[in-house]
């Protein structure tokens, strides 16, 4: 296959290219290359990619509607994995209009390539994010899910929406994937596992909020790309037997998907900590503080549709992904 992979040099993206090329497809990389994180962290993923053959990198904001355009036209894609988006929760809270260009204009830029270019299914990245003030658990896809807490859950929310739109209006088969705290080697700066590690080899002290009483489904970036491209090969078909008297959220009479990817094991922010600490032979130095806007107590994902509909349940444990991850971290830092 021929497949577009947006966000290619970025942590999920990059896993995900990686995989695609050594299985024998064709990848196409778009990235803006954007300097919401370390950009030389990104190029080095680049690097790695381009030194596999059936590669090609395109430098392309998703917001560039004509460049998007002239970019499908050009490629004739087989299928599209968009993971290019604004991301994090906090950081929402100071631009929020980023996220509307990126993971609004950004998607619908995709939708239409999509549409117009016999697109045979795309694939997006949603978010456990999207669930805000649900607290029900675990999380289901079958769950409504109209409160978001941030304007990123929002966007995500809204991509989902549009998909299904889409879905009704043109018969394009959508997936989305709702994800939940990937973490693993080549890891965002920006995430807990990148920024404690760092903090607690520095000797410096790390931020804990909600005072620690935090549970987060961690999920080791291995199983996320196994999730992704299981249900890339599983093209979204219509629920026969959806009804519009109940409604179900999760899937649609028109080719329309939703699945979580998550561990299925939340684990105590301090839990977390504890397995770090011990890894890395050393104790970080803690600074307790309240929960910050937008963030949620806690995550749990419902993967049974994942199971049901492709075979796949993650399942790599805190401790193992762990230590991958500070094995990576010490090797790419020299530390």
């Amino acid at each position: 296959m021929k497949v577009l992979v947006t966000g290619a040099a970025g942590f999920i993206g990059f896993h995900l290219s990686k995989y695609l090329l050594e299985r024998g497809d064709d990848v196409v990389g778009l990235d803006n290359l954007n300097d919401y994180y370390d950009v030389s962290l990104k190029q080095a993923r680049l690097q790695q990619l381009e030194a596999q053959s059936g590669f090609r990198f395109v430098k392309l904001d998703l917001a560039d509607r004509q460049g998007i355009a002239d970019l499908f036209k050009a490629e004739k894609f087989d299928k599209v994995v968009n993971l290019a988006a604004q991301a994090g929760v906090r950081y929402s809270l100071i631009n929020p209009y980023a996220y509307i260009d990126s993971n609004i204009q950004g998607f619908i830029n995709i939708l239409e390539g999509c549409r117009h270019n016999n697109v045979q299914h795309l694939v997006y990245a949603s978010s456990s994010s999207v669930y805000g003030a649900n607290t029900a658990m675990p999380f289901s896809v079958h769950d409504n899910v109209d409160h978001p807490v941030s304007l990123y859950a929002a966007s995500k929310k809204s991509n989902e929406l549009m998909a299904h739109t889409y879905s009704h209006l043109y018969g394009l088969p959508t997936t989305g994937l709702r994800f939940f705290t990937v973490y693993g080697p080549w890891g965002r700066p920006d995430m807990a596992m990148f920024l404690f590690t760092k903090a607690i080899l520095a000797g410096e002290s790390i931020d804990v909020f909600n005072y620690g009483k935090m549970m987060r489904d961690f999920t080791y970036i291995d199983d996320i790309i196994e999730g992704v491209v299981r249900t890339l090969d599983h093209t979204a078909v219509p629920n026969s037997d959806w009804s519009g008297d109940h409604p179900d959220p999760g899937t649609g009479a028109a080719p329309y998907r939703l699945y979580n990817i998550g561990n299925n094991n939340p684990v105590e922010l301090m839990h977390l900590i504890d397995v770090l600490e011990k890894t890395l032979g050393k104790t970080a130095e803690k600074n307790m503080l309240p929960i910050q806007p937008g963030d949620v107590p806690a995550t749990y994902a419902d993967v049974e549709a994942l199971v049901a509909d492709v075979g796949f349940k993650p399942a790599t444990s805190i401790e193992e992904g762990v230590r991958k991850f500070v094995d990576w971290y010490r090797g790419f830092y020299s530390v």
